[in-house]
């Protein structure tokens, strides 16, 4: 569903798109079925954008000046299209992208162990399990296939990089990671900026990790041996060796750009998350742009994930057109 309002010359073109299962769902008997896709949700952003240039212009709008904006999953989106079909989108349909703490996990390909688990974990919990586990998706109910979604995205929540529901890589709309495509400048934009705020990350580690071992508050902890654990969970794909450096890089006292100091393991843990999934995608994302890159990052008290949307209208679009 598209809806479009025009104010102060500007028009705004607002879209729906599918997320978790319905919009992210991996595996490889998706990519062998001809009549379904990989990465739905943002094939629905596309076909938005496809429209914004087919008929902004009846609006008032410049098909030729289009911006899309997007905060946390909504700034993986961003990402997501900047990079689409290796930067090569044709027509181009948008020439600025601005993403404000850009929720980009590691993407694995589509039928990666990681990936493919997803898909059988839902077909399980549906009772679709089998040869046909695909057919029987299509006809559970919507509300049998929610509840298997959240049900998996609650088991992930402080033990994977992804938080489940993710882009993957396709081979057709999404073809490499994005620091591969932003290392060859393969992007759909001439201008980019990213944003990120300086503890974001928190919102998404395990609080137990602002509390002792001894105050009993399992499973995470301010230990160690606690931390290493949850890196383990986090970025699995990682050696010891790669883990003791990613902990002397972020040491246990230490600072950071807009943090002159910090000592616990809470602020530390909240630095890795943040760095690894929201600031260096905002990074990678805007530097890559063809003509002019901007990066800011919001430190502003708390500024914790989405603090910074206080001054952006909460009506503001995805998806915008000069007039």
């Amino acid at each position: 569903m598209l809806n479009v309002s025009i104010s102060n010359d500007l028009v705004f073109v607002y879209t729906n798109y599918r997320v978790n299962a319905f919009g992210l769902l991996p595996g490889k008997e998706i990519a062998a079925d001809a009549m379904s896709d990989l990465n739905p949700g943002l094939l629905d952003q596309h076909a938005a954008l496809k429209w914004t240039n087919k008929y902004v212009s009846e609006f008032g709008g410049d098909p030729s000046n289009v911006s899309i904006w997007g905060q946390s999953a909504g700034a993986g989106s961003v990402v997501a299209q900047v990079i689409a079909q290796n930067g090569k989108t044709s027509p181009s349909l948008f020439s600025k992208a601005l993403a404000s703490s850009p929720f980009w996990p590691k993407t694995y390909k589509y039928n990666a162990p990681q990936a493919q688990a997803l898909y059988d974990s839902l077909a399980n919990l549906t009772g679709c399990s089998g040869p046909n586990s695909l057919q029987c998706l299509k006809t559970v109910d919507v509300q049998a296939i929610r509840n298997a979604s959240l049900t998996i995205s609650g088991s992930h929540t402080y033990n994977t990089s992804s938080y489940t529901w993710s882009p993957v890589i396709d081979g057709t709309f999404l073809t490499q990671p994005l620091s591969s495509a932003t290392a060859k400048g393969q992007v759909n934009i001439d201008y980019g900026f990213g944003m990120y705020n300086l503890h974001e990350g928190e919102n998404f580690i395990p609080p137990g990790f602002q509390h002792t071992e001894s105050s009993g508050s399992p499973p995470f902890n301010s230990s160690v041996k606690s931390l290493t654990a949850w890196l383990k969970g986090y970025l699995p794909g990682l050696s010891d060796r790669d883990r003791s450096r990613v902990l002397s890089l972020y040491p246990a006292q230490g600072s950071a750009e807009g943090l002159p100091s910090y000592n616990t393991t809470y602020v530390r843990a909240g630095l890795i998350f943040r760095d690894t999934v929201l600031a260096c995608p905002a990074y990678w994302m805007a530097s890559a742009a063809h003509i002019k890159s901007y990066l800011g990052e919001y430190t502003i008290a708390p500024a914790k994930h989405a603090s910074d949307t206080i001054y952006v209208s909460p009506k503001s679009p995805p998806l915008r057109a000069n007039r």
